[in-house]
């Protein structure tokens, strides 16, 4: 028994359970998206399988990354400890378990439609590449915004989507308005990993590793800044005529504070202050969301 006591703790922090801020990150453009392709409360059908999803999806990716990251991990004072890094979680089973969450999520399209379940297989494509694209890319931030931003054209898929397969169908399940939030989701979470970046910023260079936080340089700050303001300013115009009311722009004027705030954080680029911003992030997406929903619901 304390045996499986002790694996069951170690898969929980492999999938870091104990951090819901990651999921987080995922859920409220996801919901948001839900909300407007829905044109109001989505149902409990839709809500459920896009927040288990989510759960599931990026806890897949987390034993993912680890695998792809173990040896880079050990070198780095924030993730030395990592499960498959220290060797307490072999590959195999990390990858085992990526696996049968990330099949107990494509469970969850399967209950959709066609062209949802199309969509996800270019969503798993781009999650599979992520985890590489740090020895490549100078901003592989950029590569995690389509990762972590991948929900919305899928939310609108599974609410306006048809059961079909067609190229054709895939385009038409997807209107324009979901690719510009993607647009503007992207810049958020360039914004806050360009912070977790920050964190790692002098062993990312030692090792070699790419990030936008080393390619940016003292730009960091004002970069990240920036990226939040697009952020905002696109969803902003993007939903003129959606979101409608009140609560919404409320919840517009409440983000660009936090982003204000978030500058407090971030300017001395201490790893504490990086580490909380990136760390709350969360509240800035849940701000919005809660924006969009209440908008709908005044309407």
């Amino acid at each position: 028994m304390n045996a499986l006591k002790l694996r069951l703790s170690l898969y929980l922090d492999l999938i870091r359970w104990n951090r819901p801020a990651g999921w987080l990150l995922l859920l409220w453009p996801t919901l948001s998206a839900l909300w407007v392709a829905s044109n109001g409360f989505p149902g409990w059908h839709l809500l459920l399988v896009f927040t288990l999803g989510t759960i599931l999806m990026r806890s897949a990716g987390c034993c993912i990354n680890d695998v792809a990251d173990r040896e880079f991990d050990r070198h780095v004072k924030r993730t030395a400890a990592r499960p498959v890094t220290t060797g307490a979680v072999s590959v195999k089973e990390a990858l085992s378990l990526g696996a049968g969450l990330a099949l107990l999520a494509f469970a969850l399209v399967l209950t959709t439609n066609a062209v949802t379940i199309a969509w996800s297989f270019v969503a798993l494509g781009i999650t599979l590449f992520y985890p590489y694209a740090k020895r490549f890319v100078s901003m592989p931030q950029a590569v995690l915004g389509v990762a972590f931003s991948f929900g919305i054209p899928m939310a609108f898929s599974a609410v306006q989507g048809q059961d079909s397969w067609s190229l054709v169908a895939m385009r038409a399940s997807v209107p324009w308005l979901a690719w510009v939030l993607l647009l503007g989701n992207l810049f958020w979470v360039l914004a806050y990993d360009t912070e977790y970046a920050m964190v790692d910023r002098d062993d990312d260079l030692a090792i070699g590793m790419k990030t936008s936080a080393i390619t940016l340089g003292r730009w960091d700050v004002p970069v990240i800044l920036l990226c939040y303001l697009a952020y905002i300013a696109i969803w902003d115009v993007a939903l003129w005529a959606y979101a409608q009311g009140t609560p919404f722009y409320v919840a517009v004027t409440l983000a660009f504070g936090q982003v204000a705030w978030h500058y407090t954080l971030i300017r001395e680029r201490s790893r504490d202050g990086c580490f909380k911003a990136f760390r709350l992030n969360h509240w800035l997406g849940f701000t919005l969301f809660a924006g969009i929903a209440a908008s709908y619901a005044l309407q």
